[in-house]
């Protein structure tokens, strides 16, 4: 073993003294995702030093090279000391004698070198990837660097190692005018009623409010065709409704957002509407009118004998789930074969929030976006890796893309590339959000419209980023414009337009 790695370590526990802790985490880190980052905290949390082993260019699934790649991890503030590993594992681990080693909770069950080699000197090997928390990364973690003001920024980094410009980005939103889109899924009503709040009952101890005034918004699957409308793609809906005012006013703002739409009336439900009691800018309290049966064989027909005949005209297929029933797992399947028979492009979206959900049922699609929730519930694995999770997923599902979103964390991106899958991440676009409601929705949208433009998936995805950034940057989930999009990536272009 040569000098250079137990120098630096040798230094390190001098400084700090012989009784200092030393913790050992080594890997590939192409790109450094909020999945290292959670392992990386982990292991600094279980010792006083942290030191990371890089693997060589020559070791399996290296995309980027070496001194990129500690860069990236020496970036983060968990990092004590960063190398590159030039000899097998068990090597590096007899001359260093770090008290812990750290590796993924997938590894657990596999053969691992390091086992062996910790037991020579009375070491530690753990295992665990990290706790899933609100927000894995902080602004010392981010590898990319950004450029632009805080809300107009562009992933320089991500940019250069898919040779993406931001003249391409701007003709990719272009050329999303010539996409045929169907929409399919749950219709939602949005309701906001904002209250005075007058004080607390004498009776019980219960809030009291009076109603101010009240907004009405377009939700659920109808705000995802909305969006594809306004971003320039010709769209058609189709979705079920109850006999009520609130599916009325569901047909009449597809009519005011141009989507031609189809809708089923079922009279054992009624329009989904959800209701937000809020007062001095908070919710007081969420009420939601709805039914979660899914819809009869006969309505299901109805459906599809609408969408039949025009998958010929059409290049993509979105199923925008929330699981309250438009959606069951027979219907899927059947509009699935029918678009895959005629090369129609699919996308799938499945969302949970206070009911459960499961995207891996959404088989063979191009793309499909959970969050981590939602990706960890469809495989009911809260423990491995953010990669493994993906990974996973991918195989389940059968889908060519995955896009796990991470809120705050961004995107990780797990793509087939070259006959293999390769991962990437985006961080968030916009770091002061304003209002996250449709973030997802337009991420969803766009991404998949401009695959469908003959994007791939790299400019894709950040091109997605982008609308989620716009649209965070304002109140309300309503529809969102190319116009938009495209003034924000001239900003982030210095002004000078596309």
């Amino acid at each position: 073993m040569s000098d250079t790695v137990k120098d630096p370590i040798a230094h390190l526990r001098g400084k700090l003294g012989e009784g200092a802790t030393v913790a050992f985490v080594s890997g590939i880190f192409n790109v450094l995702h909020p999945g290292h980052t959670r392992l990386l905290r982990f292991a600094a949390e279980l010792g006083d030093i942290l030191v990371v082993g890089v693997l060589p260019d020559s070791a399996e699934g290296v995309s980027v090279a070496a001194e990129l790649r500690l860069e990236g991890v020496m970036s983060n503030k968990n990092v004590t000391h960063a190398f590159e590993i030039a000899d097998p594992i068990e090597d590096v681990i007899a001359a260093l004698k770090p008290d812990i080693v750290v590796k993924g909770k997938e590894h657990e069950k596999q053969h691992n070198p390091e086992r062996a080699a910790v037991a020579q000197y009375g070491g530690k090997l753990i295992f665990s990837s990290g706790e899933m928390l609100q927000s894995s990364m902080s602004p010392l973690d981010e590898s990319d660097e950004v450029q632009g003001a805080a809300h107009d920024i562009l992933p320089r980094d991500y940019m250069r190692r898919h040779g993406i410009s931001v003249q391409a980005l701007g003709d990719l939103a272009r050329a999303v005018e010539k996409v045929n889109v169907i929409v399919v899924g749950d219709i939602i009503v949005d309701e906001y009623i904002d209250c005075d709040p007058l004080g607390m009952s004498q009776e019980d101890p219960t809030i009291v409010v009076t109603p101010i005034s009240e907004k009405r918004f377009l939700g659920g699957a109808g705000i995802v065709a909305a969006h594809a409308r306004g971003l320039g793609a010709k769209v058609t809906f189709l979705g079920v409704v109850g006999e009520d005012e609130a599916g009325a006013y569901a047909s009449k703002m597809f009519g005011d957002y141009a989507v031609e739409c189809v809708l089923v009336e079922d009279e054992s439900r009624p329009t989904t509407v959800k209701q937000r009691f809020r007062a001095a800018g908070k919710t007081l309290l969420r009420v939601s009118r709805l039914r979660q049966h899914a819809i009869s064989e006969e309505i299901a027909a109805r459906l599809l004998a609408e969408i039949e005949p025009r998958l010929d005209e059409t290049s993509l297929v979105l199923f925008s789930d929330f699981n309250y029933g438009t959606l069951p797992s027979s219907f899927v399947a059947r509009l699935t074969e029918l678009a895959a028979a005629r090369g129609v492009m699919m996308a799938a979206d499945s969302q949970a929030s206070s009911q459960l959900s499961d995207i891996s049922r959404f088989r063979n699609m191009h793309l499909i976006t959970p969050t981590e929730l939602e990706a960890r519930m469809a495989l009911k694995d809260q423990t491995s890796s953010l990669v493994v999770i993906s990974e996973i997923l991918h195989e389940a599902a059968n889908a060519k893309n995955v896009i796990v979103t991470l809120g705050g964390d961004g995107l990780l991106i797990r793509a087939e590339h070259d006959g293999g899958l390769v991962t990437d991440r985006l961080p968030a676009l916009n770091r002061f959000p304003k209002d996250v409601a449709g973030a997802g929705d337009s991420l969803f949208c766009l991404t998949s419209l401009a695959l469908a433009a003959g994007g791939d998936i790299w400019c894709s995805s950040l091109l997605g980023a982008v609308s989620a950034a716009c649209q965070v940057s304002r109140i309300g989930n309503t529809p969102l414009t190319r116009d938009v999009v495209l003034g924000r990536l001239s900003a982030a272009n210095g002004g000078g337009g596309l």
